[in-house]
C-alpha cells in the first residue's frame, strides 16, 4: 500500500510541472468559483483552509477575499500536529518552521468544533471521496479531532485518479471541487 502510495505520488508529480500558469489560473478560477457557490460554503461561518504551495490548487485569493466576512482559520505546524490559528490578514503571517508555509501568527483557536468546513489540500482524489496527501498524515489528524465539519478537498483536472490506495486511517473527503 505504501509503495501504490509512493508512486502515484511521483506520477502526480510529474503531471504538476506540465501544469502551465495559465491553465493553474483558469482551473483554480473554476474550482473557486464552485466553492463559493456552494451551500456549505455559504452557509459556514467559520472554515478551515490552506495557504497554498506552488503546486497546490491555490486559495490566497480566496483567503483574502473572505476572511473579513467569515472566520478564517489557518493549520500551523507544530510538531507532528496541526493547530488551527484564525487568519486576520497578511500583515499576520510568518514563514513556518517546517516548510516555510506562511502561517498565521496569533492565538489558537478556543475550540476548534466551531469549524463548519475545511479546505483539505491533496495529491490524489478519486470518485469515491477518497484523497491521498503528501504522506505526513496532517491533515487525516485534524480531521479525527472535528469530525463535524465538512471535508471539502480542492483538484486539479489531473489529479482526479481511478483509484487511490486507502488505509485505515486515511479519511474520505464530502466534496472534491475540480473543474470538471
Amino acid at each position: 500500500m505504501i509503495e501504490e502510495k509512493k508512486e502515484l505520488r511521483k506520477q502526480i508529480k510529474q503531471l504538476k510541472k506540465q501544469l502551465t500558469r495559465d491553465e493553474r489560473s483558469r482551473q483554480a478560477e473554476i474550482i473557486h468559483c464552485k466553492l463559493e457557490a456552494s451551500p456549505v460554503f455559504m452557509e459556514s461561518k467559520a472554515i478551515l483552509m490552506y495557504w497554498s504551495l506552488p503546486d497546490e490548487v491555490p486559495t490566497e485569493s480566496l483567503v483574502n477575499k473572505w476572511f473579513k466576512d467569515k472566520n478564517i482559520y489557518l493549520p500551523v505546524i507544530n510538531g507532528d500536529d496541526l493547530k488551527i490559528v484564525q487568519y486576520t490578514g497578511e500583515d499576520s503571517l510568518v514563514a513556518g518552521d517546517k516548510y516555510g508555509i506562511p502561517e498565521p501568527n496569533g492565538p489558537e483557536i478556543n475550540d476548534e468544533q466551531c469549524i463548519q468546513a475545511v479546505i483539505v489540500p491533496g495529491v490524489a482524489f478519486d470518485s469515491d471521496n477518497n484523497r491521498i496527501g503528501r504522506g505526513a498524515g496532517y491533515y487525516d489528524r485534524i480531521l479525527k479531532r472535528i469530525p463535524t465539519a465538512t471535508k471539502i478537498a480542492f483538484a486539479f483536472d489531473f489529479q482526479m485518479v481511478n483509484k487511490v490506495p486507502v488505509e485505515e486511517h486515511d479519511i474520505k473527503m464530502d466534496i472534491i471541487i475540480n473543474p470538471h
